[in-house]
């Protein structure tokens, strides 16, 4: 059985998508037998938050993939990571609108935080084959005054790395890059080109992934052959084939498959629409995401499949201010709006959520890597025109200029 990744998809997606399943595929490199991933134990409300962030993750690709052409690849978790750190700064409205928007209706910050950082710890360890790095930070402006009460969670929660620089020197937009790079492999060398006058904080999470197939594509197989892009035309690239045990699923209009790394905690799925892929993005949701997964994990033994997919490789780049908004995050964005008093009193808001990604897909495995950055700039006070001196007022026609009165002030008590 041949299970072809060749038709009605653009060249860059073999729909790519980062997940932590549990799978019973037997390893053939392994002679004492299959390896099984090893369990993960989560707090009571876990399963409430790695819902609710997944399904952010599914709106926001799909948001994202429908307004744009090319290739594209988000991290959800990089994403909600970042907007988690910036939710435990907001208040009133500014707080309900991210946290329903990540999916977290019901649970109070306590239970995020703490879900979050379990999930974490043992995501970072549970495969020793698969390199996983997470780091987070949060830079700010020297003489901006920062809550005490933030910083701790960010240290405490969310293990950040806390830095005050002065936004004005060169040094501080290379501290920040340099931080990208180091926590990225190298991959995404640069997140910022500049630092603006008015930015006050950058809340950054940072997340590497480097795995090896648990059946790994042999690289004398992989030949060139078309593949068929949305518009009816081809192009020719190299795909990889193997004849490996693989879990399968197809229904709802799409076909899925299952491809493990390294022990199987960690697998990537690829979907083919049956149809048009754009067809498909316009109705995609979180829904269908778990029944696609929930029929992989239901598969108990793995079907052999002669394996034919393409070789890619690109980064990407986005700011993600107009589709958080089209998912709720309004507030957070407004200037005379927005409520980051969990930050400091000033009055501040987001100006900017950009994300950062890489991936490279081989015969021996796949690496991937993505920032999220989180600009938080300061209101500009409106310009100040006071007076408190005599002066001379008068009324005019604009159009002709022609002066209707013209007068002076030296007392306006008189």
């Amino acid at each position: 059985m041949k299970f072809k990744l060749i038709h009605y998809m653009k060249p860059f997606i073999a729909l790519f998508l980062l997940v932590f399943m549990i799978s019973a595929v037997s390893c053939k490199k392994d002679p004492e037998g299959p390896k099984q991933p090893k369990p993960i134990y989560l707090p009571e409300k876990a399963g409430e938050v790695i819902a609710g962030s997944n399904g952010f993750g599914i709106d926001l690709f799909r948001v994202t993939a429908l307004q744009e052409d090319g290739n594209l690849m988000l991290s959800p978790l990089s994403a909600g990571t970042a907007l988690t750190m910036l939710l435990n700064g907001c208040n009133t409205q500014t707080y309900v609108q991210i946290r329903d928007m990540l999916g977290y209706e019901g649970l109070t910050l306590d239970e995020i935080n703490s879900t979050y950082r379990s999930l974490i710890e043992q995501l970072l360890a549970v495969d020793p084959e698969v390199q996983l790095a997470l780091a987070n930070a949060v830079w700010y402006r020297q003489d901006f005054l920062v809550k005490q009460t933030f910083l701790e969670v960010m240290d405490s929660s969310f293990e950040s790395q806390i830095g005050a620089l002065d936004f004005s020197q060169p040094s501080a937009l290379e501290t920040i890059n340099k931080w990208a790079s180091d926590n990225t492999n190298g991959k995404i060398p640069k997140v910022l080109e500049e630092i603006e006058p008015d930015m006050v904080m950058f809340l950054m999470n940072a997340l590497y992934f480097k795995g090896t197939w648990t059946y790994q594509f042999e690289t004398n197989q992989t030949a060139i052959d078309p593949f068929h892009l949305e518009n009816g035309s081809a192009v020719n690239v190299d795909m990889m084939r193997s004849l490996i045990p693989v879990k399968m699923y197809s229904g709802n209009g799409a076909a899925a498959v299952e491809l493990p790394y390294g022990r199987q905690n960690f697998s990537m799925v690829i979907i083919l629409p049956d149809n048009s892929l754009g067809e498909y993005l316009t109705d995609f949701d979180k829904a269908d995401w778990s029944s696609i997964t929930a029929a992989l994990d239901a598969i108990t033994e793995p079907g052999e499949a002669e394996m034919i997919v393409p070789k890619f490789k690109f980064d990407y780049e986005k700011y993600l201010n107009d589709q958080l908004k089209t998912l709720g995050m309004m507030d957070a964005f407004d200037p005379y709006l927005a409520d980051l008093s969990g930050i400091s009193d000033s009055d501040i808001y987001v100006d900017f959520v950009k994300q950062n990604t890489y991936v490279d897909v081989n015969e021996e495995g796949t690496e991937a890597a993505a920032v999220t950055t989180i600009g938080i700039k300061e209101v500009s006070m409106p310009p100040s025109f006071t007076v408190d001196k005599p002066f001379i007022f008068a009324i005019r026609e604009r159009t002709t200029n022609t002066l209707l009165f013209i007068g002076k002030v030296e007392n306006p008590t008189y």
